[in-house]
C-alpha cells in the first residue's frame, strides 16, 4: 500500500526537481551571457542577469501549467472512476462522501474504514493508480522541463532582447494576478449575495435589519418552542460596533501618541528599541490575548466594579473584550502612523522650525496635517481588524446577543455568530445556516461604505499637500 508519506515524497521530488532545473537554467544562462559579453566587438542587448532570468522563466512556466492541468484532469478522472465503486448509492452527496473517504484514507488524513462493501476495493484501486500516476507525472514533467531548459539556453545571443521579454512577462503576470484578485473578490461577493437572497426568501429583510431579538436556534420539530427562530440582527451589529468602538478608544490615542513620540521626539536609540517592542504585540496569537482577557483583565475589571459598587458588571463584558482587543491593535495604529509621519518631507519640518515654531507646534500644525491620509488609513485598518476579531470576543464577551449600549454587559459580534452558525453538523439550506451569509454580506456592505467615506475624507485633505 502506498502511504501518504510516499505520496508526499513524490510530490516533493517533482517540486524540488523543477526548482533545481529552474536554478540550473538561470545560472547557466547567465554564465553563457557573461561569456558572450566578454567577447571583443560584441555588443550584448541585455545584461546577463536578464538572460538567466529569461531562461528560468521559460523553463518553469510550461511545467507549472502542465502540472496544474494534469492535477485538474486527474482529479476529475479519479472522481469518475471511484464513483463506479459506489454506483449503488443513489444519493450523489453520500457518494461524494465515500469518495472523499477513500481519498482521505489513502492520503493518511483519516484512517477510518467506511461501512461499504466496495470501500477497500476503491482504496486499492486509488492507491495503485495514484502510484502509477505519480511516476508518470514526474517523468513527463521533468523530461519536458529538460527540453524547455535546453531550448531556452539556445536562445541566448548578442541581439536577443531578453530584458524586454522578461519585462513583458512580469507585466503580464502582474496583470493576470490583478484580474485573478478581482475575479476572486467578485466571486466572494456573489456567493454571499446568492446565499443571502436564499435567506431572505424565508426571513423578511425588515425583520433581519431592524429586528431587536437574535435567536437563530431553530428546533428540530415544529412543535418545539422557538422552532421558528428569531433573526433580528440589530443586537449583533450593536455589539460589534460597541466592542470595536471601545477597542479604538484604547488603541487610537495610545498608538497615535506612541507614533508621534517615536517619530518626532525620541532619540535614534530609543526608537530602535521601542518600535520593535511595540510591533512584537502584532505577532502574539489572538488566543493568548483571549487568555490574558480571561485571567488578568477580566478579574481586574470585576474587582474595580466591586470597588465602585457596580452591581451589573458581567464576567463577560464588552469592556473586557474591547480593552484587550484595543491592546492587540495598538501595533497597527502605532506602526502605520509612525510610517506616515516619517514619510512627511523633511523640508516641511525644517521650514517650520526655521520660522520660529516649536517642535510641538510643527508636529501639530505641519506634520500631522500633512500625514493625515496615512493616519486615517492606519485607523481604518485597525478598525477593520477589530471588527474581524473572533477569539478574544468569544473568550471575553461570550455568545449572548444583547441589545445594549452598556459596556459592562455581555455582547456578541458578527464574526462570533458566523463561527457559531457554521460550526458543527448543520443543514446547509436552513435559515439558521444561511443567516451567517446574511450577516457576512451586511458586514461587507457596511465596511465598504466605511471605506468609501474614509477614502473621500483622505483624498480631500491629501490634495492640500500635493
Amino acid at each position: 500500500m502506498i502511504s501518504h508519506k510516499i505520496i508526499t515524497m513524490n510530490i516533493e521530488f517533482i517540486i524540488l526537481s523543477l526548482i533545481g532545473l529552474t536554478a540550473y537554467s538561470f545560472f547557466i544562462g547567465r554564465k553563457k551571457a557573461l561569456a558572450l559579453s566578454s567577447l571583443k566587438n560584441v555588443t550584448v542587448h541585455s545584461q546577463p542577469y536578464y538572460h538567466g532570468l529569461h531562461s528560468a522563466l521559460i523553463t518553469i512556466f510550461p511545467a507549472v501549467i502542465l502540472l496544474i492541468l494534469w492535477s485538474w484532469i486527474e482529479s476529475s478522472i479519479f472522481s469518475i472512476n471511484l464513483r463506479e465503486y459506489f454506483k449503488d448509492i443513489t444519493d450523489p452527496a453520500l457518494a461524494d462522501f465515500y469518495i472523499s473517504g477513500v481519498i482521505n484514507f489513502v492520503g493518511g488524513v483519516d484512517q477510518k474504514i467506511m461501512d461499504h462493501v466496495n470501500f477497500m476495493s476503491a482504496v486499492n484501486y486509488y492507491e495503485t493508480t495514484m502510484q502509477m500516476n505519480l511516476v508518470l507525472k514526474g517523468i513527463i514533467i521533468i523530461f519536458l522541463t529538460l527540453i524547455v531548459s535546453r531550448y531556452s539556453l539556445k536562445l541566448i545571443a548578442a541581439d536577443f532582447k531578453a530584458r524586454d521579454l522578461v519585462e513583458n512577462i512580469v507585466i503580464r503576470v502582474m496583470r493576470y494576478a490583478s484580474i485573478f484578485a478581482i475575479i476572486i473578490t467578485v466571486g466572494i461577493v456573489l456567493s454571499l449575495l446568492f446565499e443571502t437572497l436564499k435567506f431572505f426568501e424565508s426571513v423578511a429583510v425588515t425583520e433581519f435589519l431592524f429586528g431587536t431579538h437574535w435567536s437563530p436556534q431553530i428546533s428540530i420539530r415544529e412543535d418545539q418552542v422557538g422552532s421558528s427562530g428569531s433573526f433580528g440582527a440589530v443586537p449583533v451589529f450593536t455589539g460589534t460596533l460597541l466592542i470595536s468602538f471601545i477597542a479604538m478608544l484604547v488603541a487610537g490615542p495610545i498608538g497615535l501618541f506612541s507614533a508621534i513620540y517615536l517619530s518626532q521626539y525620541a532619540s535614534t536609540r530609543v526608537r530602535s528599541l521601542a518600535k520593535p517592542i511595540i510591533e512584537v504585540l502584532a505577532g502574539i496569537p489572538t488566543v493568548v490575548y483571549g487568555f490574558f482577557a480571561v485571567i488578568t483583565v477580566g478579574p481586574f475589571f470585576r474587582e474595580m466594579g466591586i470597588f465602585f459598587d457596580i452591581d451589573n458588571f458581567s464576567s463577560e463584558s464588552a469592556l473586557i473584550a474591547g480593552s484587550v482587543l484595543g491592546i492587540m491593535i495598538i501595533p497597527f495604529v502605532a506602526s502605520l502612523t509612525d510610517d506616515a509621519l516619517s514619510a512627511v518631507p523633511q523640508s516641511l519640518k525644517e521650514g517650520s522650525l526655521a520660522m520660529g515654531a516649536t517642535l510641538s507646534e510643527t508636529t501639530s500644525k505641519v506634520i500631522i496635517p500633512a500625514s493625515f491620509h496615512g493616519i486615517a488609513g492606519s485607523f481604518l485598518l485597525a478598525f477593520s481588524r477589530a471588527i474581524g476579531e473572533t477569539m478574544i470576543v468569544v473568550m471575553a464577551a461570550g455568545f449572548a446577543a444583547n441589545l445594549t449600549a452598556n459596556p459592562f454587559n455581555a455582547v456578541t459580534t458578527v464574526t462570533v455568530q458566523i463561527v457559531g452558525l457554521l460550526t458543527g453538523d448543520q443543514e446547509f439550506n436552513s435559515a439558521k445556516t444561511l443567516s451567517a451569509f446574511a450577516l457576512a454580506f451586511v458586514l461587507f456592505f457596511l465596511t465598504l461604505i466605511l471605506n468609501i467615506i474614509s477614502l473621500t475624507i483622505v483624498n480631500k485633505y491629501r490634495e492640500q499637500y500635493e
